[in-house]
């Protein structure tokens, strides 16, 4: 894989994707879907420079790795199945304009949304296993919210599979999509 600049390949985009709407698109040639990086995007109502998004998405990692999310949690393909795989969560409808998680918190934005559930897990209940309250701050909250939005830009060749069909089963009137 070509590294481009600072750790950067073709699959792996820089911390400043943060600043950018990402979404997926069916690629036919690879024969599963990919990342599309589009406009820019305000990120928490502002644009970070390559350092705050760099340091941003480091406090994001260390918060994870700290609070031990992927004891329940799965990040590209590592950790544990007791909870949903976070690869995508970003692009999860159920945090979109009108999806139940958005709703519930009373958030304007996916990342807002996002960072409310995180501080205050225990007040929107989602599944039968909850999310336990581990007292995320809200500066790790946001961390974690670019370490998550950053994810949903790598290109996973695909991984996890069938995501595009749980976001479709969502739409349809299922359950979020893991």
């Amino acid at each position: 894989m070509q590294i481009l600049k600072n750790g950067v390949t073709k699959r792996v985009p820089g911390p400043t994707v943060i600043n950018y709407h990402i979404d997926y698109k069916m690629d036919t040639k690879r024969g599963h879907e990919v990342p599309i990086i589009g406009k820019k995007q305000a990120f928490f109502g502002k644009e970070w420079s390559e350092k705050e998004a760099a340091d941003l998405l480091h406090l994001g990692k260390l918060t994870s790795q700290a609070k031990n999310c992927m004891n329940c949690h799965t990040l590209l393909g590592n950790g544990a199945y007791f909870a949903p795989d976070l690869t995508k969560a970003w692009l999860d409808p159920a945090w979109q304009n009108g999806g139940p998680l958005q709703g519930m918190t009373g958030k304007n934005t996916v990342e807002e949304a996002m960072a409310e559930f995180l501080q205050h897990p225990s007040q929107y209940p989602t599944h039968a296993r909850m999310m336990p309250d581990l007292g995320i701050t809200a500066d790790e909250a946001k961390g974690l919210v670019a370490f998550l939005k950053h994810m949903s830009s790598i290109d996973t060749n695909g991984f996890p599979r069938n995501f595009s069909k749980t976001v479709e089963t969502f739409k349809a009137g299922g359950s979020h999509a893991h």
